[in-house]
């Protein structure tokens, strides 16, 4: 009598030829012994750097800036800083998400006792309901008092002075390291409706009642990446030319955890080189390298010393590269192969791209990633850079591939190794994403589906997932169109999708 087998082992499902997909596979439930809540997804981005939660955001200038650093921070993930500015702007960004206990940034106006306030363009119409006062006007000035929007509206005569009409700062200063719960026990205490945290005489934030309200209202944030200092974990990426040492010179005094090199093709002499320079000078600092798709690729990095590897090329939902230059590897596939071997050496791995619903997630997870870097999937959110703009009555904000041309004019172009070169070509593309709100919301949502897939697999970790499948009691099958378009929503005249 024949064995009844379900679906196929990886090993055997990917070393058919083919490259898959996310979309292109499916797991076969497992058993299940324990409840959602037991799953811990604990995880690491590189081989010394822990993260309570496996999420990552994508290096892009529509993406990571100081405030979607420090919100993945809070989160329990990390933010990697893109590297399309100038080196002490980025460096400026590291110190902004080190100067802060709280996700929240705030961009205080500061003026003088003797000054006056004309208009409301210093509240941003409405967006920033407080004028910080002091000495000389500057942040670094020592702090006076207030003045709330609020009260300058009832005002009748715009023309006197701010130190008639300013709130004294008297019991409103906190340390910079009060966390929100400590904030509002103190304005709870003082009766304050702001409060003001502070460091080495500098202002850092002004923080409103309603802010912390505001975030009280998502799901609780657990303990977040603290590095040993106190300060929130984050990454910074920089490319592979002589300036990015002295860039990078600067990026570790301002204090950053990890650094990732930032390439389309990470095999090459280039990166190779930079990675021994960078093991070599500050051996304490994780070295994340990539991108790479294919095993070959993986262990060249990994000989070169990295810490960890980043998984994708062209499977981004802005990037063009497989079509404009016919490289690449379906994402399913990728992780699967670098995963593979990665795990021999100990090198986590992060999967970067082709993120678009929490079954993706899982199905990262599964193959054998450590974490996922997302770019689409955290952009159009509160924190991420950028003004929301209207398009046929959606609220957006603009997404854009650092392949494009115009994120190239920015200097993004030696990541596809075309920064010398007289013609550009063009590897990524310009769109916007709808408003997502804040990723304090539902990136929370989002990791309780990713517990739900696990549970379904039987896995209680990340570990145990990637046991299961080596061992091949996970099975796979892959799916054919149609079994993808029964796996979605189908059928109706129309539907309301949500997902929390």
């Amino acid at each position: 009598m024949s064995i009844i087998e379900d679906g196929f082992s990886s090993d055997r499902l990917f070393n058919q030829g083919y490259s898959y997909t996310y979309d292109d596979v499916i797991f076969l439930p497992h058993y299940i012994d324990f409840p959602t809540d037991a799953v811990l997804l604990p995880t690491k981005l590189s081989r010394r750097l822990p993260l309570s939660i496996p999420c990552v955001s994508s290096p892009m200038d529509t993406v990571t800036e100081s405030h979607m650093a420090l919100s993945m921070a809070a989160l329990g993930g990390i933010g990697i800083l893109h590297s399309n500015a100038a080196s002490s702007d980025q460096a400026a960004m590291v110190r902004s998400v080190k100067a802060r206990r709280v996700p929240l940034l705030s961009t205080p106006v500061f003026k003088s006792p003797g000054d006056r306030i004309h208009n409301d363009d210093v509240f941003d119409h409405g967006a920033n309901p407080y004028v910080l006062v002091t000495e000389s006007g500057a942040p670094s000035s020592k702090l006076l008092g207030y003045v709330a929007s609020r009260d300058w509206v009832k005002l009748a005569d715009k023309e006197v002075k701010i130190y008639d009409y300013m709130v004294s700062c008297k019991d409103m200063v906190l340390p910079w390291s009060s966390d929100l719960g400590k904030i509002e026990e103190f304005m709870a205490e003082k009766g304050r409706d702001v409060a003001a945290t502070v460091r080495d005489d500098e202002v850092v934030d002004v923080v409103g009642k309603e802010d912390v309200e505001r975030i009280r209202g998502y799901p609780k944030l657990g303990v977040g990446s603290i590095g040993p200092d106190g300060s929130w974990r984050v990454g910074a990426a920089i490319g592979t030319r002589e300036s990015d040492k002295e860039r990078l010179e600067e990026l570790v005094k301002a204090g950053i955890d990890v650094v990732v090199l930032d390439s389309s093709q990470g095999n090459s002499i280039y990166q190779i080189e930079m990675i021994k320079y960078i093991k070599k000078m500050y051996s304490d600092l994780d070295v994340v390298g990539g991108n790479v798709v294919t095993v070959s690729q993986a262990q060249n990095l990994i000989q070169a010393g990295v810490d960890g590897l980043r998984v994708g090329m062209g499977s981004g939902s802005i990037c063009t590269t497989q079509e404009v230059c016919a490289v690449g590897r379906g994402q399913a596939t990728a992780v699967y192969k670098v995963a593979s071997v990665a795990s021999q050496s100990g090198v986590p791995v992060i999967a970067d791209g082709g993120i678009s619903n929490s079954g993706h997630i899982v199905k990262a997870l599964t193959l054998g990633a450590s974490t996922v870097m997302m770019g689409s999937f955290l952009a159009g959110s509160t924190e991420a850079p950028g003004a929301y703009e209207y398009q046929n009555g959606r609220r957006i904000k603009k997404y854009r591939g650092m392949g494009s041309l115009e994120a190239m004019t920015k200097g993004s172009d030696q990541r596809y190794l075309g920064d010398t070169a007289k013609l550009k070509i063009a590897q990524g593309v310009v769109g916007a994403v709808a408003d997502k709100g804040s990723v304090l919301k539902f990136v929370p949502y989002t990791m309780q589906a990713v517990k739900q897939g696990f549970q379904d697999l039987g896995a209680s970790s990340l570990q145990s997932a990637h046991d299961l499948l080596r061992s091949g009691v996970l099975r796979l099958e892959v799916r054919t169109g149609a079994a993808q378009v029964e796996g979605g929503v189908h059928g109706l005249v129309s539907y309301e999708k949500k997902s929390f």
